[in-house]
């Protein structure tokens, strides 16, 4: 697809930082676009409605900060206007809004889309929390608060959205076959395109069976750290580095240029074979 690259559209696309590279040095647009996009895909995209403009530019700051894509919103008539023109991941919606409240505008979204929704407020009343989630509000955040915690909210309920909509594994599903490599799902066992049984613990199996189970997706840390150890799962994500590293020695040809488990930048893991659930 062939597209031109007009200011506006430089904008829209990219942070003031990355505006300001680009001035500097031009090519580095033309170098950096492929991965500059492939981010883009991968980063969440947040819509904040809240007409406090200084908590607006804090919220967002320490957003993007953290690989999100976010666009503000004063009231819900800009953010209509947004929605209309971007695919958007979730939104955050403040409750007391000029015109139409969070109330109002959560239970339009609601009415329209299964759109993932967290409502933000001042309000403290228990009555105005269920109020919020009965209108289809995945979460809410009370005022004052860390962004640290509205980032941590954000990951769990696109997390739940994204493992919610992930495809049904086959019913009875026992062995998953790739490249000609044989895993015994029941039976958790792994066997080597040479017939050779390969030994992997406990832990490199389970992350193996996410792998499979979700061929051609990107699964961020996050992602993988819920599928794997469920509420056990550690705050570090790290560890989820350390186990694809143990994985890929076992069984990539080349695990210092990975073919079959390849990182996405921004975005987390990818499983690149085709896998034959039988």
């Amino acid at each position: 697809m062939e597209f031109e690259l007009t200011l506006p559209l430089l904008f829209r696309l990219f942070s003031i930082q990355t505006l300001e590279t680009i001035r500097n040095n031009k090519s580095v647009l033309w170098a950096g676009l492929p991965c500059i996009l492939a981010s883009m895909q991968t980063s969440p995209h947040i819509v904040f409605v809240e007409d406090d403009r200084e908590i607006s530019a804090l919220v967002a700051r320490y957003l993007r900060a953290n690989d999100c894509r976010v666009s503000l919103a004063a009231d819900g008539r800009e953010m209509a206007a947004i929605m209309a023109t971007s695919r958007v991941d979730l939104v955050i919606l403040d409750l007391m809004l000029p015109g139409e409240d969070g109330f109002t505008l959560c239970r339009r979204l609601r009415a329209q889309s299964d759109m993932p929704i967290i409502m933000l407020t001042a309000k403290h009343e228990e009555v105005d929390r269920i109020i919020g989630l009965e209108m289809g509000a995945d979460d809410y955040v009370t005022k004052p608060f860390s962004p640290r915690e509205l980032l941590a909210r954000i990951r769990a309920v696109l997390r739940r959205t994204r493992l919610a909509d992930a495809p049904p594994v086959p019913a009875g599903a026992r062995i998953a076959a790739f490249l000609g490599w044989t895993v015994d799902l029941a039976r958790r066992t792994v066997q080597s395109p040479e017939a050779a049984r390969v030994a992997v613990t406990d832990a490199e199996f389970d992350l193996l069976r996410v792998f499979c189970e979700r061929p051609g997706r990107i699964l961020s840390r996050d992602q993988l750290l819920d599928l794997t150890q469920g509420r056990a799962a550690g705050p570090f994500e790290r560890s989820i580095d350390i186990l694809v590293s143990r994985l890929r020695r076992k069984i990539e040809p080349n695990p210092q240029e990975p073919q079959i488990i390849k990182t996405v930048r921004s975005g987390g893991y990818l499983f690149t074979p085709d896998v034959v659930l039988t």
